[in-house]
């Protein structure tokens, strides 16, 4: 399956490792570096190290299960966290949710077992995972403030201030802080700002408050129910361990996301967001199942079969994403895969580089994608697309100078320009392709790519650099609007 487009940006980053980067700290970059030193460059090697860590992840809640549960307790566990359409497909792709599920369990794990031992080293283990939870994501914040309502919410939880262990575990994981301190005061802030302010209106969207209804589809309806009755159920329990700690953490995750999300990014893909809840639940769930109805466990085994249907059809979905013809099937029943597909075929077509040509794509994702399969040595440059701010990478492209202001100081460079037609929404298509002739100097066509039945389409121009972007012009006075309009780019969508 070709990289995700955000894959393979996270593979860009990892050719030039550093403390941070404008969308995310450093571990993700750093696994997939790693993998590759060792295997070279390629789809598996990118995604193996994430295929390894969501493989993890059952043992990881087998082991929470084991505390306080039966002989069968881990093992049924571990299959209802397989059975969770998000929790068995973990892994396929090279994302930073893998690592920070990964780390979170782990934190979750020295927590339960340092309560009960209040040894060292499950302190430190506590800390080791929320320090691996910084090193991946802003969203280790959710873990922190998952910890913090447990402290001050439960009596087990309040006596644990006391304990020495408990300062040593925050002090590890305050290691995991110094990536992103450092990166953002070498950047000005660049990734506070896009994860805090960027991405966030910060006011009440009442389209929000479908979020159920999105968690439902993502964990399958009736698994998504049993989970939630898993919640009250644990919570009910608290005065017994480990449920005070599961419910809690799991709790915070699947509330404190609720409500956040109500006033938070409303744009972006965020159904996993809660998925360290959903897998802590399923840590306590078997228990909870041995003391409950027949009726109840009759219900579970029929959200447990559901769900594991619903993975089924996940892994289905990705290998018809997979091949051109299984696109074609998705794109036939309006699901289909853009962020999957094309980028091998505008690489397969690139036309040659003139000798000192630059090569350069109108977006941060195609121009990682023709890198990608390019290879690293290779330079693909990325006009200031909408699309670069909206996800982060901005600043990151203009960190690197692959960005329009890098261009402008290479002028009048000769250059390969590649236009995807169908990166934007139609409303924004026009206004972009239309002011790409004010970005640089439009020569002549050369040539275009049109794939999975005009879905995606891409064009080829010779151009040079412009040491300044020019005065607006109308859209229909630019040849690449007017190219992509003819070859029907948005009719055919």
């Amino acid at each position: 399956m070709s990289p995700f487009g955000d894959e393979a940006f996270y593979w860009q980053e990892s050719l030039g490792l550093a403390w941070g980067y404008s969308d995310l700290p450093p571990l993700t970059a750093w696994l997939i570096a790693s993998s590759e030193a060792v295997f070279g460059h390629g789809l598996l090697a990118m995604r193996l190290p994430f295929l390894l860590l969501g493989a993890l992840v059952p043992w990881q809640v087998a082991a929470l299960a084991r505390r306080g549960g039966s002989a069968q307790a881990p093992w049924q566990a571990a299959v209802f966290a397989l059975l969770l359409p998000l929790g068995g497909s973990l892994g396929v792709l090279a994302l930073p949710d893998v690592p920070l599920t990964f780390s979170i369990l782990l934190a979750a794990q020295g927590l339960v077992a340092a309560l009960e031992t209040n040894r060292k080293r499950d302190w430190c283990l506590l800390g080791l995972g929320l320090a691996l939870a910084w090193c991946t994501h802003y969203r280790a914040a959710m873990a922190m403030l998952a910890g913090l309502v447990f402290m001050l919410a439960v009596p087990r939880g309040r006596r644990a201030w006391c304990q020495g262990g408990w300062w040593v575990a925050m002090a590890v994981a305050a290691l995991g802080l110094l990536p992103i301190i450092i990166y953002n005061i070498a950047s000005r802030g660049a990734g506070v700002a896009f994860q805090l302010v960027d991405r966030n209106p910060w006011q009440f969207h009442a389209d929000a408050l479908v979020q159920p209804l999105e968690q439902a589809l993502a964990c399958t309806p009736l698994l998504y129910v049993l989970l939630l009755w898993a919640l009250w159920q644990a919570w009910r329990r608290r005065d017994d361990a480990p449920c005070d700690v599961l419910a809690t953490l799991a709790g915070t995750f699947v509330i404190v996301y609720f409500v956040v999300g109500l006033f938070a990014d409303d744009v972006r893909f965020r159904a996993h967001w809660p998925l360290p809840g959903y897998l802590l639940l399923c840590a306590v769930l078997p228990v909870l199942l041995a003391h409950a109805s027949a009726w109840m466990r009759r219900f579970a085994g029929i959200a447990l079969g559901l769900a594991g249907v619903g993975l089924l059809v996940g892994f289905v979905y990705l290998g018809l994403a997979a091949s051109a013809r299984g696109a074609i099937v998705l794109a036939h029943a309006k699901a289909f895969p853009a962020n999957f597909t094309g980028w091998r075929d505008v690489a397969a077509a690139l036309p040659p580089q003139p000798e000192g040509a630059l090569l350069v794509a109108d977006n941060f994702m195609l121009a990682a994608e023709l890198r990608f399969a390019i290879g690293a040595k290779a330079s693909v440059y990325s006009l200031d697309s909408p699309l670069n701010a909206k996800h982060g990478r901005a600043a990151q492209l203009h960190a690197w100078a692959l960005d329009e202001a890098a261009l402008q100081d290479l002028a009048p460079a000769p250059l390969v320009l590649v236009v995807d037609e169908t990166a934007l929404r139609e409303r924004e298509t026009r206004e972009w392709l239309g002011s790409i002739c004010t970005r640089v100097d439009i020569e002549r066509p050369l040539g275009r790519v049109d794939a999975f039945d005009g879905r995606r389409r891409f064009a080829f121009y010779a151009a040079r650099a412009r040491s300044a972007q020019g005065p607006a012009v109308p859209p229909d006075q630019c040849i690449v609007w007017t190219q992509a309009y003819a070859a029907g780019a948005l009719r055919g969508r």
